[in-house]
């Protein structure tokens, strides 16, 4: 099973054009997935609210660009336009395995007096996997604020821990159909995102904290591989955010439910300019 994440810039490329085809099209040459997992997907943001864009509805034309998977889409960010429709951006996942259930977490927001920021979600599906089901999550931390984006790292780690207890000790309650149907959750975890931290960062030690109550620890799926090497580089590479800023390590894939024992492979494609981020694929035995 390949899971591939991609922040992708509203598909803005380092050549600031916006091409959703070309997203899909270097996706699809860099890695044969089975789950890909996007960041910064835009509706009706137009230039110059976004540069480059021509205020597409992003979630919906890479739906049609990747034929044979299931969209998932996650808005964080709903608003009012100008031109009476709503704007949204946010994150996907697509899948060609069988979606199971999907859930929409919220992210804490709490206020950082003068400091940028904007709503965040993280979005699960649980996938099919030949020799199980996995939950897949994505998600895209705070950028500017430090408190959000340390109170967003709280709530990740809450979520899996939830969902793990589902699956440790859940009971089926109900299976008529209905909304209150009970859905197994399975025990398997990845979490892709761009989450705006390095990997010496305290946010990514308490990724890695020890869970009270049994839930075992999440593990970074590079480290996992490459035990003493270094985190490549996935963002600024060839799009400086700053003069003189280097590039950084921010987009990570962490494993959970023992998961990190069926890793087989963990790359990053450092050649692809299609955004100003790089793509990471984990390759896992399930």
């Amino acid at each position: 099973m390949n899971v591939m994440t991609w922040n992708v810039q509203w598909c803005r490329g380092v050549d600031q054009r916006v091409d959703p085809a070309r997203i899909a099209s270097e996706a699809k040459r860099i890695a044969d997935f089975d789950v890909l997992c996007l960041q910064e997907i835009a509706d009706n943001f137009p230039d110059p609210d976004l540069g480059g864009s021509a205020g597409e509805d992003q979630f919906a034309v890479l739906a049609t660009l990747l034929p044979g998977y299931t969209a998932v889409p996650g808005v964080a960010v709903d608003q009012p336009a100008k031109n009476g429709r709503r704007r949204r951006f946010g994150n996907m996942i697509f899948s060609r395995l069988p979606v199971k259930q999907v859930y929409r977490h919220l992210l804490p927001y709490p206020c950082d007096p003068g400091v940028p920021g904007m709503p965040r979600m993280a979005i699960e599906a649980v996938v099919a996997a030949p020799l199980g089901d996995v939950r897949v999550i994505t998600t895209h931390l705070e950028y500017y604020s430090a408190l959000q984006r340390m109170a967003q790292t709280e709530a990740i780690r809450t979520i899996y821990a939830d969902g793990y207890a589902h699956a440790r000790d859940g009971r089926i309650t109900m299976d008529d159909g209905g909304p209150f149907h009970t859905f197994v959750r399975p025990k398997w975890t990845v979490i892709t995102g761009d989450f705006n931290f390095e990997p010496h960062a305290p946010e990514h030690r308490r990724m890695l904290a020890p869970f009270d109550g049994g839930t075992p620890a999440l593990h970074d799926a590079w480290e996992v591989m490459h035990p003493s090497g270094p985190h490549p580089a996935t963002f600024c590479i060839y799009q400086k955010t700053d003069p003189g800023g280097g590039e950084l390590h921010c987009d990570f894939i962490f494993l959970g439910g023992g998961l990190d024992s069926r890793v087989r492979d963990v790359a990053v494609d450092q050649q692809t300019q299609a955004s100003d981020h790089q793509p990471v694929v984990v390759t896992l035995d399930v």
